[in-house]
C-alpha cells in the first residue's frame, strides 16, 4: 500500500492515504502555473460507520504563501465510510510556483454522533526540474 499511497495519517480508526502526480499537460511553467493531481483514500478500520462532512486544506507554495480552503464534503460528496470499507477520490491543485505542499483535515462524524477531525498527511508538490 505504501508504494501506491506514500503519504498517510492515522486518526483513531480512520486512515487517510495520499498519492500525488504532477500533470505537465495542465501546467504552463512559462505562465507561472504548475498543476498536480492527488488521489485520496479514506479507510475506516473501526467497527462503526463514519461520515466525512467538511474539508480543511492548508496549501503552501514554494515562496511560503499559505492558502486555506474550507468547505463542505469532497468533490461534491459527503461520503459515509462503512467499517472495513474505503472511499477514494481524485482532485487537483494549481500553484504559482513549481514546489509546495498540502496538508489538512477532514471534519468527520461517527455513527455515535461524535464529531472528530481526521488528519490529512502533509505531502509535497514538486514539479520535475524540466518543468521549472
Amino acid at each position: 500500500m505504501k508504494a501506491l499511497f506514500p503519504f498517510e495519517a492515522v486518526t483513531g480508526s480512520v486512515t487517510v492515504r495520499v498519492s500525488v502526480s504532477y500533470l505537465p499537460e495542465q501546467s504552463e511553467p512559462a505562465h507561472g502555473r504548475w498543476f498536480w493531481s492527488y488521489h485520496i483514500r479514506i479507510e475506516n478500520g473501526g467497527d462503526r460507520a463514519v461520515q466525512l462532512l467538511t474539508r480543511h486544506w492548508i496549501i503552501t507554495d514554494g515562496r511560503g504563501a499559505v492558502a486555506e480552503v474550507v468547505g463542505e464534503g469532497v468533490v461534491g460528496d459527503q461520503p459515509v465510510v462503512e467499517p472495513g470499507e474505503s472511499y477514494d477520490y481524485v482532485s487537483g491543485c494549481p500553484l504559482k510556483t513549481p514546489t509546495g505542499s498540502m496538508q489538512g483535515s477532514y471534519g468527520m462524524i461517527g455513527a455515535d454522533g461524535e464529531p472528530f477531525d481526521a488528519a490529512i498527511p502533509m505531502f509535497p508538490l514538486h514539479a520535475p526540474a524540466t518543468a521549472r
